[in-house]
């Protein structure tokens, strides 16, 4: 027998349920839902990765044969322009997506210059418009990379970005520059490590976020830059002594013999830095900045087919030469580096190669 004051209190319960439901509206269920809307258009789709891929492989390709049968003496004149503008457009197009940048700005300014140098010709557009595909073409090469936890990916990346830094030397000389061989190379080489360090600052967090190790690398990798420099100057302008003449002397002869000298820039500092700046990125975001330096090793690769007073295979036999060399370098650099800071032993290497993958976008994703 209940109590009579379960009565209102029943009551209030009901009214308070009642009020709540209609405060809640009641959601439609998905069918109905659909039903109920109208047609609308759909969004517009991107295209998808792959077939942006694609489209600038074949394009690349195109280019690439394009000029392959230009040098081979195949088919009509236009042929090495044609194909300079395509591969430098899909240079200038892929650095500026790869880097966060406007694809179809650099579309149209790629082509403009192209059309211009190879339209309306002379050799201040011709020699600009090379200087501007090895300059694009190197840089793109170092931001073409992806992080290596160990030797031989990092190997592989530097030979990826060869390759790339090849695709650029070719397409410049398409445009058939007049070239005086220092003014080219230290134009190019200028522009392209003031364009790497400025992306490199954003993608390297800064100059706060160097460290003690990173500030020591750019450190060492500007001195080896300077010396680099300011000896192949110093010797263009006053001669060679005794010591100078020597090594000029076993240059001469190793060329003599191997068919080609390696670039000391590249093989101390430009293919060192590649490697082990792939290697650091993996573990650290400050390796941009010595990836950098990467630059001293794919422009002046790109340079070489452009040298007035050498041969396609002597460019050839040069680049093979000082990517050898310089990959035996970046191994010291790799195998110094974990001596010093990985564990002891086989099995702690291993825990630290398992340990450091540090996110980064694939290699044809915006960075």
């Amino acid at each position: 027998m209940s109590t009579p004051s379960n009565g209102p209190v029943k009551g209030r319960r009901i009214a308070e349920k009642a009020a709540k439901e209609r405060r809640t509206p009641k959601l439609p269920k998905p069918r109905e839902r659909a039903a109920a809307e109208p047609d609308q258009p759909a969004a517009p789709r991107r295209l998808p990765m792959i077939g942006a891929v694609a489209a600038a492989a074949a394009v690349l390709l195109a280019g690439l044969t394009a000029l392959t049968c230009a040098v081979a003496g195949v088919g009509p004149e236009w042929l090495d322009g044609a194909g300079a503008i395509a591969v430098s457009t899909v240079l200038a197009v892929a650095l500026a997506h790869r880097t966060g940048g406007r694809p179809g700005i650099a579309l149209v300014l790629a082509l403009v210059i192209g059309l211009a140098a190879v339209l309306v010709g002379g050799p201040t557009l011709q020699t600009g418009a090379a200087v501007l595909t090895v300059v694009v073409g190197g840089v793109y090469a170092v931001m073409a990379t992806v992080p290596a936890v160990s030797f031989w990916p990092a190997a592989r990346e530097v030979l990826i970005a060869t390759l790339v830094s090849g695709f650029a030397a070719i397409a410049a000389v398409g445009f058939e520059p007049t070239v005086v061989a220092q003014r080219f190379d230290y134009a190019s080489l200028i522009l392209a490590l003031a364009l790497v360090f400025a992306l490199v600052h954003r993608l390297g967090a800064g100059f706060h976020g160097l460290g003690r190790r990173g500030l020591i690398a750019v450190f060492a990798g500007v001195v080896v830059l300077v010396l680099t420099l300011a000896y192949g100057e110093l010797l263009r302008r006053y001669g060679a002594g005794s010591v100078v003449g020597s090594v000029l002397d076993f240059a001469a002869w190793t060329a003599d013999r191997i068919g080609a000298f390696p670039r000391p820039l590249v093989v101390f500092l430009g293919i060192p830095a590649l490697l082990w700046g792939c290697f650091q990125r993996a573990r650290r975001r400050q390796g941009w900045w010595v990836c950098a330096f990467g630059v001293t090793a794919t422009v002046p690769l790109a340079q070489g087919l452009l040298d007035p007073d050498g041969s396609f295979l002597e460019a050839g036999l040069r680049g093979v030469y000082s990517l050898v060399l310089g990959l035996l370098l970046g191994y010291l650099l790799v195998r110094l580096d974990l001596a010093l800071t990985a564990p002891r032993g086989r099995r702690g290497r291993r825990a630290e190669e398992a340990e450091a993958h540090r996110p980064e976008p694939s290699r044809f994703a915006e960075l």
